[in-house]
């Protein structure tokens, strides 16, 4: 069955990547709905960019009649909803754009979605997914070193950005519940790799090294994450959106748990082995780290249990923590011309286009 996606957020940096994926290792279609905020960034599919199977849509997914009309002229098969705004300190500082786009977004591709859905045949009705992708993050955060996060976990967001995305999955679940649409949800760790917008941990700490400026770290550092290349993720989101249960939820981590300083640590060192040649004034890379006052409300720890999707879907990562870094600094390392788009803000005038 060869399927039509309607992903939304595929500008962004995990939405990118699944779309990458899909184009170059499956024979399904894409309909790339991006509104092309900040974070939207079309140089980051322009490989794929001219293949018949991709399409591209600049839409809000606020605006419930260009919904409408996406699934009037697509008729997609699946529906991939990656849009959402996703940094923690930008909704501390400004929460309504979180709380538009992640819970009033959703809410309108829902209903555009059911009442799409509704006028399929039951074969197609059969056959139709909504996948929601969503965080760890609305887990809270996890105390000891033994727990993890599984799909049972209760919610206990930290953030507005955490409260935001599980507003969302709740709005999933009561939609597939109360109305029967066929949606699965996935919640992920820390995604990292190429592509990524440079104000993220990982890419910020390359570039400002590179540059010769502070790596800040906040609090003391400890804080830890589960690090999942994102395209292990892209692989893991295809794999439920094609093979998932209705109505199900799947956790997907990259069993690497790291303290934030010691990724920074790991940073420091690969570029002391690809770039010796420091900027001026620095003598070693770790020298830059500084530590600065923490946000509000930070986790200490997530963690996944990843096992379910493992063990129903046969889905593991094929990337280590240090295989992963590895590729993800060589890709800065080798691709200036991307991320000095995004720093010089040219890549932002680029926002219309199609295939």
């Amino acid at each position: 069955m060869k399927r039509r996606v309607l992903l939304t957020g595929g500008a962004g940096f995990i939405g990118s990547a699944v779309v990458r994926y899909i184009i170059k290792d499956t024979q399904d279609s894409v309909i790339n709905v991006d509104k092309l905020t900040y974070a939207g960034n079309l140089d980051s599919v322009i490989d794929v960019s001219e293949s018949e199977r991709y399409q591209f849509e600049q839409v809000d997914i606020c605006d419930r009649a260009e919904l409408d009309k996406l699934f009037e002229i697509h008729r997609p098969t699946a529906v991939m909803h990656l849009a959402a705004e996703s940094h923690v300190d930008r909704s501390i500082d400004g929460p309504s754009e979180f709380i538009q786009t992640n819970i009033i977004g959703t809410y309108n591709l829902l209903e555009a979605a059911k009442a799409y859905y509704l006028t399929l045949p039951p074969q197609e009705q059969s056959a139709f997914r909504f996948h929601h992708i969503s965080t760890d993050e609305v887990y809270g955060d996890l105390e000891g070193t033994d727990t993890l996060f599984t799909e049972d976990t209760s919610y206990a967001p930290s953030s507005p950005y955490s409260a935001s995305k599980a507003s969302s999955d709740h709005l999933v679940r009561a939609w597939q519940r109360t109305y029967g649409l066929p949606t699965v949800i996935t919640n992920c760790s820390n995604n990292y790799g190429p592509y990524h917008f440079p104000e993220k941990l990982i890419p910020h700490m390359i570039l400002n090294a590179l540059d010769g400026k502070a790596l800040p770290v906040y609090g003391d550092g400890q804080q830890i994450r589960d690090w999942l290349y994102v395209e292990d993720h892209a692989s893991a989101l295809y794999q439920v959106v094609t093979q998932g249960v209705v109505g199900e939820t799947y956790n997907i981590g990259g069993h690497n748990e790291k303290a934030n300083l010691d990724v920074v640590h790991y940073i420091c060192e690969l570029l002391e082995e690809f770039v010796p040649s420091k900027p001026d004034g620095v003598t070693n890379y770790k020298d830059l780290i500084t530590f600065v006052k923490d946000r509000p409300g930070h986790d200490v720890r997530y963690a996944i249990d990843a096992s379910k999707i493992d063990n129903e879907l046969g889905w593991t990562p094929s990337e280590t923590f240090e295989s992963g870094m590895r590729k993800t600094v060589l890709w800065y390392l080798e691709n200036q011309a991307w991320w000095q788009r995004v720093l010089d803000g040219s890549y932002s005038l680029k926002r219309i286009g199609n295939k």
